[in-house]
């Protein structure tokens, strides 16, 4: 990427920022030879004061961050994705970020329209739910494609490390990378919001899946850490929103969200994992297209609109608020010890590596993993009059199939409260 002139958005690392202006010159020539580097005019630290202001104008396009500039920021989809058009009023430059591509030539329209320049796109991590507009807007704009240096997109033209600052005119903007949805998430952080990507949601929504490929619960628990230590006055604005919530403080965030409450990373870690349910066929599709760059908005079939980046997100409308009956640890126990399982199929639901763990498995159970489930369900139809248990480690994952198979019809469905951990927890007791 080229760091342009004083009104563009510059990416420049920690050290340039705070080096003395003589010798910022050399110091990016150092990060990037070649470029056309100039000397940065330092910016003054944001306030509280400055989020105070900008929480009470919060629904306006412009935003005034300094009395040199008025900050444009736009939401550009109607729909569940969310793009953002960010720049500066008084340069006429801006940045897209998320951008998707069935509306690039709508978005480039708009900057035209409004007489303004794009100087650089942005993916705050590579999607699976639906194919990237970076690529394409970069393609017709001459914009400089980034992305978070731990990006397997082939077309990337920069890529950026974890605390680079950046400049979009006078205002700074600080990348901080968040793994944990993917390797390659970041934020984006102004002095009076943050753009979370998929890293984190709003209220309820909690935050984006874990179990995508690239996705790790334990360092989505460290990187939520790192959010946790930020200001409680920035708004929260990130890549999706599902349901209609509007943007709000972090420190109501901390609050509301599930996500952010009280846990240790080990428990952090057993609370995602019991949710897991693994990418549906047509993310990883989505994903081989955003990797490989590709310019063709049919390149992956998408389900319309769904909320795939969810935890639960690819399961069928409903689930969720199903009630699944419990049956306790002791009955199953008792039907093993009685020979009782002639009308009865236990299901286990965890990973095959898991079967033959610590906790091991009740004998001749089926085993089908919790995000093989609904593409199996065929396998299962001949149990649709039996009763089905349905087991995991230690009971979530069970009753998300639970739900699973009394929307698809099952009528006789049951968890095995507690799971394996409950059931040999038990076998001490006898």
């Amino acid at each position: 990427m080229g760091v342009v002139g004083r009104d563009k958005f510059l990416i420049l690392p920690n050290d340039v920022k705070h080096a003395k202006d003589w010798d910022r010159f050399t110091v990016v020539k150092k990060f990037a030879p070649g470029l056309n580097a100039v000397a940065v005019p330092h910016v003054k630290p944001a306030t509280l004061k400055d989020g105070l202001e900008a929480r009470r104008k919060l629904h306006h396009d412009k935003i005034r961050t300094s009395k040199e500039s008025e900050m444009i920021f736009k939401q550009l989809n109607k729909a569940s994705c969310k793009t953002y058009l960010i720049g500066s009023e008084n340069a006429k430059e801006v940045i897209v970020v998320d951008p998707l591509l069935e509306h690039v030539n709508e978005y480039v329209s708009l900057i035209k329209n409004e007489g303004l320049k794009l100087t650089h796109v942005l993916d705050t991590h590579t999607h699976a739910d639906h194919i990237s507009g970076a690529g394409a807007l970069s393609d017709l704009t001459g914009a400089v494609y980034v992305m978070h240096q731990e990006s397997p997109v082939r077309c990337v033209a920069f890529r950026v490390p974890d605390g680079f600052d950046c400049h979009l005119s006078d205002m700074p903007v600080k990348v901080m990378h968040t793994p944990g949805h993917t390797k390659d998430s970041m934020c984006l952080i102004f002095p009076d919001r943050i753009l979370t990507g998929d890293t984190l949601f709003l209220d309820d929504g909690g935050a984006g899946r874990t179990d995508l490929p690239g996705g790790n619960p334990g360092e989505h628990w460290e990187s939520l850490q790192k959010i946790m230590k930020l200001p409680d006055h920035l708004i929260v604005y990130p890549a999706h929103e599902y349901r209609g919530r509007e943007p709000s403080r972090l420190g109501e965030q901390k609050k509301r969200n599930p996500n952010l409450q009280p846990r240790t990373k080990e428990a952090y870690v057993k609370w995602l994992t019991d949710m897991q349910l693994g990418a549906a066929d047509w993310m990883k599709d989505v994903l081989k297209a955003n990797y490989e760059c590709t310019r063709d908005p049919k390149a992956a079939w998408i389900p319309v609109d769904a909320p795939a980046c969810e935890i639960k997100g690819t399961m069928s409308p409903g689930v969720n608020e199903l009630q699944v009956p419990v049956i306790p640890v002791t009955e199953v126990r008792r039907r093993i010890k009685d020979n009782q399982l002639e009308g009865t199929m236990i299901l286990d639901v965890r990973e095959p590596a898991e079967l033959g763990g610590e906790l091991g498995a009740i004998q001749d159970v089926i085993n089908i993993p919790v995000g093989q489930v609904t593409q199996r369900l065929h396998e299962l139809e001949k149990y649709k009059e039996k009763e089905i248990i349905t087991v995991c480690r230690s009971g979530g994952r069970a009753h998300t199939v639970a739900a699973i198979l009394l929307k698809a019809g099952f009528r006789k469905v049951f968890k095995m409260n507690g799971g394996m951990a409950a059931f040999r927890e038990a076998e001490k007791t006898t």
